[in-house]
């Protein structure tokens, strides 16, 4: 059995998948299968479930909802609930290893591939790629009331954004594949503080023969910072930037001047 979490949150067995319709029983999975194999305190589900409400009897009613996420687990995985979701002192534990949950075999791609990249950048991108390939929608994107679950979320989220920057720069390093650029620029676009995505976006732009976008890429960057952050440029930008406007060798040669070259 494997718990998707990088999307709507589900319960996947072989090529079947299921959802959980109760809010707070998705909640409680969710925040176990962030942590599996590690206890969770009461406490922290229950300031998960219902935040600052104050309810009577929270632990029963929490209780009450682990019992049902038992009944579920244990309908799907021929496994006895209790087995799957361990009471322990001060809390539940999830009895599953990190390979069944989705997100946790994204960050272990996704940093063999961080690691692949300077060594070996078409593996890497063989890597990320298939990291990146588990994802269905935003993360935990049906169950982001709680505050943990809220803050997991943006994590994975800004943990995709490092990823295929990497695949990025992978596929930049190997020549092999061409980058989608509308994608680079989109995500340039919506995510102006994080200058990678506009260098790549660049040097996306200037392998194609594109140098008078790729410059205007920077200047565009730089009107965002100043307006929206009140910020310049780093250093690494203005760098790329140079070595487009010196058209340096060490960028690589545009495609177009290798068309022309043949």
């Amino acid at each position: 059995m494997e718990i998707q979490i990088l999307g709507s949150l589900a319960l996947a067995q072989g090529s079947q998948r299921w959802g959980v319709a109760s809010k707070r029983v998705s909640a409680v999975l969710a925040l176990l299968a962030l942590n599996p194999g590690m206890p969770v305190p009461f406490d922290q589900l229950v300031d998960e479930l219902w935040g600052d409400r104050l309810i009577a009897n929270a632990r029963n009613a929490l209780q009450a909802n682990v019992t049902r996420l038992r009944k579920l687990l244990s309908s799907l995985s021929g496994r006895p609930g209790s087995e799957l979701v361990r009471t322990i002192s001060g809390g539940y534990l999830l009895d599953i290893t990190p390979e069944s949950v989705d997100a946790h075999r994204f960050l272990a791609l996704a940093d063999r591939g961080a690691q692949l990249v300077p060594t070996d950048p078409a593996l890497a991108a063989e890597v990320l790629e298939q990291a990146l390939g588990l994802w269905r929608g935003a993360a935990l994107l049906d169950v982001s009331e709680g505050f943990r679950c809220r803050m997991e979320a943006a994590h994975l989220d800004e943990r995709r954004l490092t990823a295929y920057e990497d695949l990025v720069t992978a596929k930049l390093a190997a020549g092999r594949d061409r980058v989608s650029v509308p994608e680079l620029s989109r995500l340039a676009a919506e995510h102006p503080g994080r200058e990678r995505l506009s260098e790549l976006l660049m040097l996306a732009l200037y392998r194609e023969g594109r140098q008078t976008e790729a410059l205007e890429v920077f200047h565009g960057t730089r009107r965002r910072l100043a307006v929206e952050m009140g910020l310049e440029p780093g250093r690494s930008l203005h760098e790329i930037y140079e070595a487009i406007l010196n058209q340096d060798d060490a960028l690589g040669r545009p495609r177009r001047s290798l068309a022309l070259a043949g």
